[in-house]
Formats: structure tokens, C-alpha cells, sequence
């Protein structure tokens, strides 16, 4: 941010200077998802594998008219930290697609000695919230079949088991948690975003062109700010280089000017320096004198050079910036 990437404004109160939008390496909106609720418009954008999302970015930069089912051989779907099983793709599609669509979330479970065991609960559903639940429709009768219900959760991960009477249907008893619990959701997707002031529902593809411009806009700036910040070190660099060379002579003007200002305009004058190249010769330890500290800045003017070439070649080349 200290290198001018992104623009900065006037906070809250107007008492300091704030970014607009921070100078985000990896598309954050995609990868932590966000939730929600304005006047008249809502966003719900789930959470997504930061690999898969990433190689769907090189995907849009290598090939800018990617189709949006190409792009869903990277990105399969949603990445809820919690786990579970979406089910159907005709939702995940059309939300991809068009910025809106709703998914069917289950929880992951499986089979153990006339128990069902639950390791994954679909998103934003409460563990604690979902046992209440469950045990309030076995006590309704609601869901028949389950003779105790434990919470064996720890470290290590999430587990629900299910007791199962031994007259139980197991496959009957979890198509039952299934319709009437909450091991089962509707996770209605609405990719609604802020951009340039304005509200947008964007689709997948959308989204990561979004943040490549983002990116490619932030890498061309700091780009411009570290070349600049090499020229002008460059400049004083050379200016240096140019009085060790001609240590005596320069040191006889300086002793001999009646003050400052005299001496830094015969140093421009004598030697067709710049007032800062000037000032940094006027600035200039005794320490620089020696022959190791000249050495020194010959290589930094050999380093900053290079430097200097390497950027430039990025700012000329679109492909060196992506």
C-alpha cells in the first residue's frame, strides 16, 4: 500500500486518509465467500479452494475467452470449511452461470454397527442447534427409529452418532433426517458485488476477470513506483560516483566556497550535476572516501541498472505483468 498501488480517501470523519480497496494478491471474495443482507438486494457467495480457483485465474489470463463450463473443470464447486456433499450440479451451473442458483447440501455420513454416524454438517448449520433439533422429532415421533443420540466430536473432528433400534430401517431412518432435519440444506447463491460504486451480479468468469484487472492494475503500479524509486537512487548514485572520481578537485570547490548554495552551483556548474545529485555530494560522510564505499556504489549503480532494464521489460510486456 506504501508503494501508491490503490487510491486512498478520506475516512469516516474526514480526520485521515484511508484505501479505497486494499491491494489483494489472490481473489479473496471467491476464496472466504461473504454473506449479506441491504436494502433491496442480499449477496450469499460461498467459499471456494484456493487452488482450484487459482488455476481457473491462469485459466482466464492464458485464454481471455474461456467458456465458463471450461472454467468448471478447475472450480467444482463450493469449498465449505465444514464439509458436507453438494448434491445435483443443475443449481451450482446455473449459479456459475447467470450469478444466482441454489444447491442442495447434505451432511456426510455413514454406517456402523446399526449406527449412523455423522462426519460433516452442511454450512452455517449449528452443530449444538442441529441436535436439539433432531432429538425435539424423535421425541414428535417426526423421525422414528433412533434409540439415543451422542455428540463424540473432539479435536480430531466432528461426530454425531445415532443409536438405531434393531428394529430399525437404517436407509428409512436417514431418509428421514434427511426431509425433516437440518442434514439437509438449500444453499441459495446470489454473487452480488460492489463494483465501481455499483451493485452487480456477476458470474464465475466475471468474478475472476474482476480481480485479474485488480491485480494487473496494483503489479503495473507498484512496477512504475519501484522504477521511479530506482532512477532517482540511480541519479544520486551517479552523482556520487562522479565526485569520488574527482575527489580532490571537488573537495577544493567545497572548501573554498564561501557557503552552501555557492558551493552546490559550482558543483552544477563545474561538473553539469542536478541540485539533488548536489546536495548528496554536500551530504556525504568522509567514510565514503574509501576505497571499499566507492566499490560499493559502483556495484550498486551496476545492480540498480539491471534493476532498472528488468522493470521497464515488465512494464512494456502485458504477458511480464500476468
Amino acid at each position: 500500500m506504501k508503494k501508491k498501488t490503490v487510491q486512498f480517501v478520506p475516512n469516516y470523519d474526514n480526520t485521515e486518509r484511508e484505501p479505497s480497496v486494499l491491494p489483494s494478491k489472490l481473489p479473496n471474495l471467491l476464496l472466504n465467500g461473504s454473506t449479506g443482507i441491504a436494502v433491496g438486494m442480499a449477496t450469499n457467495i460461498p467459499p471456494h479452494n484456493i487452488s482450484e480457483v487459482l488455476d481457473a485465474s491462469i485459466a482466464v489470463i492464458d485464454n481471455p475467452n474461456v467458456e465458463i463450463s471450461e472454467l468448471l473443470k478447475y472450480i467444482k464447486g463450493p469449498d465449505f470449511p465444514t464439509g458436507g456433499i453438494i448434491s445435483g450440479i443443475t443449481g451450482l451451473r446455473e449459479a456459475y452461470e447467470k450469478g444466482r442458483g441454489k444447491i442442495i447440501v447434505k451432511a456426510k455420513t455413514m454406517v456402523e454397527d446399526h449406527k449412523i454416524i455423522v462426519t460433516e454438517i452442511p454450512y452455517m448449520v449449528n452443530k449444538t442447534m442441529l441436535i436439539e433439533n433432531i432429538v425435539e422429532l424423535v421425541k414428535d415421533g417426526i423421525v422414528e427409529g433412533i434409540s439415543d443420540i451422542r455428540d463424540e466430536s473432539d479435536r480430531e473432528g466432528l461426530r454425531i452418532v445415532f443409536e438405531l433400534k434393531k428394529s430399525a430401517d437404517k436407509n428409512l431412518v436417514l431418509n428421514q433426517l434427511y426431509a425433516q432435519s437440518m442434514l439437509k440444506t438449500t444453499f441459495g447463491i446470489i454473487m452480488l458485488a460492489i463494483h465501481e460504486n455499483q451493485p452487480i451480479i456477476f458470474n464465475l468468469k466475471d468474478a475472476l476477470k474482476h480481480h485479474i484487472t485488480h491485480r494487473k492494475e496494483v503489479v503495473t503500479k507498484r512496477t512504475q513506483f519501484e522504477l521511479q524509486k530506482a532512477e532517482d537512487r540511480n541519479h544520486i548514485v551517479l552523482g556520487l560516483i562522479t565526485a569520488l572520481d574527482q575527489i580532490d578537485p571537488v573537495v577544493k570547490l567545497i572548501k573554498e566556497a564561501d557557503n552552501v548554495d555557492i558551493a552546490r552551483q559550482g558543483l552544477m556548474q563545474q561538473y553539469q550535476l542536478s541540485e539533488i545529485q548536489a546536495n548528496a555530494i554536500l551530504d556525504m560522510r568522509l567514510q565514503k572516501l574509501t576505497s571499499l564505499e566507492t566499490a560499493k556504489l559502483k556495484q550498486e549503480h551496476e545492480d540498480l541498472k539491471k534493476r532498472i532494464l528488468e522493470m521497464k521489460d515488465i512494464l512494456a510486456s502485458e504477458q511480464k505483468i500476468y
